[in-house]
C-alpha cells in the first residue's frame, strides 16, 4: 500500500493533492493534465512535471492515456487538506462572525499552516460537524468522507420541493446573492418557473419568489425532499 511521505508535504503538494480529489470525484475516474491544468490555472508543461514529482513520491498513479489518480497515501494527504479548510471555514463563520463570502480565501491560506492538534481542537469546539458553511461535507477525524447524494437544481422540474444542501464557494458575489436572500443550505425550495433558452429559474422560499440565473442554478445542490 502506498503511504505519504515522511516529512510533512508542502504547499504546493496538498494544493494538487487536494485538486485531483477534487477531480477525481466530479469525473468518477482517472484525471487528465489538461483538467488539473484549467482547474490549477498552470500551463499542462508545469502540471506534468509536478505531476511525476507527486508520482515518484507514492502520492500518485499514472493510468496509460487516461490521466493520475490518487494513491492511498495521495488520498490522505488531500483529505487532511480539505478537512482542515472546511472546519477552518466554519470556525471562521460560527466563531468569528466572517462572512461566508469572505471565507474561503482565508482558509485557503490558512489549511496549510494549521496544526493537526488545532484542528482537533476547532472540531471539537464546533462539535464534530459534518457539513461546512457551503454544506460540503467534512471528513472526520479517520480522514473518512460521507458524500450526499444530491442534484443541481438546474435539472429540477417546475412544482418540484426540493432542499437545497450544497453550493460551489468559488464566487463570493453567488454566494452573497444567495445570502441576501435567505438562501443558505438547509432551506427548502420549491421551482415555481423556468424560463425557456437559458433563462431563469424561479425560486420560493419561505413564501418569497427569487429570479436564479441558469449559471448560479447549476451550481447549487440540492436533495429531495421526504
Amino acid at each position: 500500500m502506498a503511504s505519504a511521505p515522511s516529512s510533512p508535504p508542502t504547499t504546493a503538494v496538498e494544493d494538487y493533492l487536494k485538486a485531483v480529489f477534487a477531480l477525481e470525484s466530479r469525473l468518477g475516474g482517472a484525471v487528465p493534465t489538461t483538467a488539473l491544468a484549467e482547474r490549477l490555472g498552470i500551463t499542462p508543461g508545469s502540471v506534468s512535471a509536478m505531476l511525476r514529482r507527486l508520482a515518484d513520491l507514492d502520492l500518485l498513479e499514472h493510468e496509460p492515456y487516461r490521466g493520475v489518480r490518487l494513491t492511498d497515501g495521495g488520498r490522505r494527504v488531500a483529505l487532511r487538506t480539505i478537512r482542515n479548510h472546511r472546519l477552518l471555514e466554519l470556525f471562521l463563520v460560527e466563531i468569528l462572525d466572517v462572512p461566508w463570502d469572505r471565507v474561503h480565501d482565508e482558509a485557503e491560506r490558512l489549511e496549510h499552516a494549521v496544526s493537526d492538534d488545532l484542528v482537533e481542537r476547532i472540531a471539537a469546539k464546533l462539535g464534530h460537524p459534518a457539513f461546512d458553511p457551503h454544506g460540503d461535507p467534512i471528513p472526520d477525524h479517520r480522514l473518512e468522507i460521507a458524500e450526499q447524494a444530491s442534484t443541481s437544481l438546474i435539472d429540477v422540474d417546475v412544482a418540484g420541493e426540493v432542499r437545497f444542501v450544497r453550493v460551489s464557494d468559488a464566487d463570493p458575489a453567488m454566494l452573497r446573492y444567495l445570502a441576501a436572500r435567505g438562501i443558505v443550505p438547509g432551506v427548502t425550495l420549491t421551482v415555481v418557473d423556468r424560463q425557456p433558452f437559458g433563462g431563469p429559474l424561479t425560486v420560493r422560499v419561505d413564501g418569497d419568489e427569487h429570479a436564479l440565473g441558469p449559471q448560479l442554478a447549476d451550481a447549487m445542490r440540492v436533495s429531495r425532499c421526504g
